[in-house]
């Protein structure tokens, strides 16, 4: 799953816990700030009636009673003062009952004890529950919305902001991992970015860039130098034991020295012409301009390899369509790179066996030819690296250079090898040629 991905899930799923979180506390919530209000409006009631008290006096109340009260039609609101008694000494704001008109009701009640003329007086201001619950449903709705709101605002603005923040690596992926193809050609810019890590990740990757191509290029120097200075040598050391083999005075037992010496010589020949072909190959001394039909090529290849197939009486069938061409190519190195493929279908498939060459589009346009064999076939764990050099199969013969031919030559025409194998059932080769690189 990717970074981007990982985050939008645990920045969405995060506000969706704190959102559910919060409706669960928002009864609670609206409740609180409902009696909040409530408590707050008692206390300026009170404020009111002590100025209007301060100003006109007690008798503007009481009007020669004793006491005073008054509520509102439905009772929801109500106000009495009365002497206080010598025990009432604290200010309380507290949800109690009252009877009104032999009514008992439930109210948010405050009572004061005052002073007016150096008498004592209670001051009790009421509300009902039951008022102070009909906030609660267009509180708790209001503040649902409002929080919805400012959530998806948030969420909006998290994603953005995320996206903003990790495009610098999106694009130091792309541009330097999942478009980059080896050996490496293009000059790499760097990812402008003001995030520190990014600016590291994208100098390091670019440092490492040029370190595997500074070693590549070194490896393939010192291949090209190397057998192009063993090939002197080895000439020379040819044609003396090519002319003592040519001395009749030699003696049976020293010639059979000689053709041992000569076969290993001949061995090493072609190690040295192979590790030439493969570093003229990566460094690009062929041209690509010839076009190949794809028929002809293999009945060519059929032609110079059909004699080995006899000898394991090997039932070779080619299902070719006849009229694929593939241009922009060397035909020289891809009659190589199937002469080996085939060359390997051959040398070990069983004896009585057989190989089938066939070609076909896929859905991508992409032209692939398959061929399969019924040999001894593959180990799984060695699959991931038969291709590279001096690598082979345990059971197989040779230098290990031959799918290694293969694999330089199928990178320089930007050509994709897939391979299965399964041991002892066989082995199936997909060499396959983008859309471009087939005439139409």
């Amino acid at each position: 799953m990717k970074l981007l991905t990982k985050l939008t899930l645990f920045i969405t799923l995060s506000k969706m816990v704190i959102v559910g979180f919060f409706i669960l506390l928002l009864p609670l919530l609206v409740e609180r700030i409902a009696f909040e209000y409530t408590n707050y409006y008692l206390i300026q009631q009170q404020k009111k009636v002590l100025e209007v008290v301060k100003e006109k006096g007690i008798d503007f109340y009481l009007q020669g009673d004793t006491s005073y009260g008054s509520y509102t039609l439905l009772k929801e609101e109500y106000i009495s003062l009365e002497p206080a008694r010598a025990d009432i000494l604290i200010d309380t704001i507290e949800t109690t009952q009252r009877v009104i008109e032999n009514d008992t009701l439930t109210y948010r009640l405050l009572t004061h004890v005052f002073r007016d003329k150096g008498n004592r007086y209670i001051l009790e201001i009421g509300k009902t529950t039951s008022t102070i619950s009909q906030y609660k449903r267009p509180l708790q709705r209001v503040a649902l919305y409002v929080l919805i709101g400012l959530t998806g605002l948030s969420l909006i603005a998290d994603l953005l902001f995320t996206r903003i923040l990790l495009r610098p690596l999106g694009l130091i992926i792309r541009k330097k991992l999942i478009n980059q193809k080896f050996p490496f050609r293009d000059h790499l810019e760097p990812i402008r970015t003001s995030t520190a890590d990014f600016k590291y990740l994208d100098q390091s990757l670019t440092m490492l860039i040029s370190r595997i191509n500074e070693d590549f290029d070194k490896e393939k120097q010192f291949t090209s130098n190397a057998s192009h200075e063993l090939m002197t040598p080895i000439g020379i050391l040819q044609s003396k034991m090519e002319n003592l083999l040519m001395d009749e005075e030699l003696n049976e037992q020293a010639q059979q020295k000689l053709a041992g010496m000569m076969k290993t010589l001949s061995r090493l020949k072609k190690i040295v012409n192979s590790l030439l072909l493969i570093s003229r190959i990566e460094n690009e001394q062929y041209i690509r301009t010839d076009r190949v039909v794809v028929a002809t090529m293999f009945d060519e290849i059929m032609d110079e390899l059909g004699h080995r197939a006899e000898e394991q009486e090997l039932k070779v069938n080619l299902n070719l369509s006849g009229r694929a061409v593939l241009t922009n190519m060397n035909k020289d190195l891809i009659f190589q790179l199937f002469y080996n493929l085939l060359n390997n279908a051959i040398r070990y498939n069983r004896h009585g066996g057989s190989i089938e060459i066939s070609d076909r589009i896929d859905k991508d346009q992409d032209y692939i030819i398959e061929i399969r064999d019924t040999g001894i076939g593959i180990a799984q764990a060695q699959l991931n690296t038969v291709f590279d050099r001096f690598k082979k199969a345990a059971a197989s013969e040779g230098n290990g250079l031959g799918l290694s031919i293969v694999k330089s030559i199928a990178s320089y025409h930007d050509i994709t090898i897939r391979m299965t194998s399964e041991e002892g059932k066989g082995t199936e080769v997909q060499v396959v040629f983008t859309s471009s690189s087939v005439a139409s």
